[in-house]
């Protein structure tokens, strides 16, 4: 018997999703502790809680130990399985809580994952369902994950408070990773983007359109955004409205922005207008940011850089947010790999903000759970 490779010790309810993510691929079990331990309300809050069922649910044989007050979690991972599924999300967070984590462990299951997530599908604090359609597929891609399986859909829509929502997502499985070179971002072509509205006045997505069109006209002519009005079951239980925006360039890199209203009855009432206009400026601020992939991909691109064949990889990205820097302290604990970080300064690229070269070497790891047939 190999001995078990012993656990990593983290304190706190940060970064939860990372760290049982990355204990997952590696195999290492990680203990967690205090986490809310000083809030009136200590522990695990729901969402997390369901976020640790779908991680039992998709992988084999893990051992998952709670306290009783829910501030310690003892995680030791199992095989990646993967098969058709289906999981409740919490409706205190978007599908896009989940379904980040999901892109990250899919390529690498047993079985083509296939699984349907019901709840919020847009809100204000995750990555929406949309955005990640138009993101982080075509960074999977790039990997090598493609094929007839791979998928993520819109069956019906739910805004918060009580969602209502599902989506559908499918991704075959791989034995290895390609290695990358991604560092010329191109110049912007066009951007496309989805205004929905559900439960409310189907006129309010074109005011949406309008206003935001007003100032990306100035920028660039290829511009459609679409207008989304989910009816009847299709459109969850809540009603809402949002944007979620996409810059596509010469070379095939996606940069995203979305905003989304208030949720019922909670914060001030949000203008469609307001709305349209500031995520146009979110939307200007990711391609001043630039990069290869935007702010939102950062750590998927180096999760997958990471688990790449022993060879090169390199992505050029915009300034590193404080998730991705954190993710990169995570990535030396449990893969021992660390990543060289230069600084292009603005001056030799005319245009955005300070770039960054990120380089390594991947650890060649291979799906040792998919069948060879």
């Amino acid at each position: 018997m190999a001995s078990q490779p012993h656990a990593l010790s983290y304190v706190g309810c940060n970064f939860l999703r990372q760290r049982l993510v990355l204990s997952t691929l590696s195999g290492r079990p990680v203990k967690i502790r205090k986490i809310r331990a000083k809030e009136e309300s200590p522990g695990l809050r729901d969402f997390e809680a369901s976020f640790i069922r779908l991680i039992d649910k998709v992988t084999n044989g893990s051992r998952i130990e709670i306290n009783q007050t829910g501030t310690t979690l003892y995680y030791q991972p199992g095989l990646l399985y993967g098969g058709v599924l289906e999981h409740d999300c919490s409706p205190h967070r978007s599908i896009g809580y989940y379904l980040e984590s999901l892109l990250c462990l899919a390529p690498f299951m047993k079985h083509p994952l296939r699984i349907v997530l019901r709840g919020v599908t847009n809100d204000q604090v995750d990555p929406s369902v949309d955005v990640l359609k138009a993101t982080a597929l075509p960074l999977l891609k790039k990997f090598g994950i493609d094929g007839e399986g791979f998928e993520l859909k819109i069956t019906r829509r739910g805004m918060p408070p009580k969602g209502g929502g599902e989506v559908i997502f499918a991704c075959p499985v791989r034995k290895v990773l390609r290695p990358i070179q991604f560092t010329d971002p191109g110049k912007i072509k066009r951007i496309r983007g989805t205004a929905y509205s559900v439960r409310v006045s189907p006129q309010i997505a074109n005011r949406i359109v309008d206003s935001a069109r007003s100032i990306l006209n100035k920028f660039i002519p290829d511009i459609y955004i679409y207008t989304d009005h989910m009816k009847g079951t299709s459109s969850g239980k809540s009603p809402g409205f949002g944007l979620s925006l996409v810059a596509e360039t010469t070379n095939g890199t996606f940069l995203g922005a979305e905003l989304a209203s208030n949720p019922q009855g909670q914060g001030t009432a949000v203008l469609p207008e307001e709305l349209g206009l500031n995520c146009a400026k979110l939307l200007l601020e990711e391609i001043y940011r630039g990069g290869c992939v935007d702010s939102t991909n950062q750590s998927l691109v180096l999760l997958l850089m990471t688990l790449g064949q022993q060879d090169v990889s390199k992505v050029l990205l915009g300034p590193l947010s404080p998730y991705t820097i954190e993710f990169l302290r995570h990535l030396r604990s449990f893969f021992q790999i660390m990543f060289k970080i230069e600084t292009k300064p603005s001056r030799e690229e005319p245009q955005g903000g300070e770039k960054v070269l990120m380089t390594c070497v991947g650890i060649g790891f291979s799906n040792l759970s998919k069948t060879i047939k």
